[in-house]
């Protein structure tokens, strides 16, 4: 699935109850690169802000206020970091999830998501993790970037789409909380 492109789920998958959107990347053997990756999901309403700061799933707030939306503690299957989406829960007044990864901004260092060697995303049925779809290596490109929105899953016409992202933020998890109107 290249940047910029979206497919229809439930018209390819009419059954489809749930999605596990899940990350995975290869930092080269970089520990202090990979151990300040970490995954974001923002449940966003139609004027493109965060519902509130309970609609934001990451490491210290693992499942959404309205329960439909999951970090999972441990991802399987190869992945770095998985979201669990159960697509009848989420409430009518969100618009899109958005998934940004960002590298933590402690220590003054240097880090880029540029120093990626990989960076792929890819959809998983959450009812018995069969592939849906994966994204191009979006790490082809990533130079001073600090924080990137992956992909998005958004209503069209009562039917959710994926769309793959790759857009990415200089001013890493700042820009994303500005943008989403998300308190640091």
């Amino acid at each position: 699935m290249a940047k910029g492109a979206n497919i229809a789920l439930r018209r390819e998958l009419p059954d489809l109850k749930g999605v596990v959107v899940g990350v995975s990347w290869n930092t080269g053997g970089e520990r202090s690169l990979d151990d300040n990756l970490a995954l974001l999901t923002v449940l966003v309403g139609a004027d493109g802000r965060a519902l509130s700061p309970e609609h934001v799933v990451y490491f210290n707030q693992l499942v959404s206020a309205d329960l439909s939306t999951a970090q999972l503690e441990q991802a399987l299957g190869g992945d770095d970091e998985q979201v669990e989406v159960e697509l009848d829960a989420v409430p009518d007044d969100v618009a899109k999830i958005v998934f940004v990864l960002y590298l933590s901004e402690g220590g003054g260092s240097s880090r880029t998501l540029g120093q990626l060697r990989s960076l792929v995303v890819r959809l998983l049925n959450l009812d018995g993790g069969a592939s849906i779809i994966s994204t191009v290596d979006f790490a082809d490109g990533l130079g001073n970037e600090t924080a990137l929105k992956l992909v998005e899953l958004y209503k069209h016409n009562g039917d959710w789409k994926i769309r793959a992202l790759g857009l990415g933020y200089s001013a890493g998890l700042a820009g994303v909380a500005k943008e989403f109107g998300v308190p640091l």
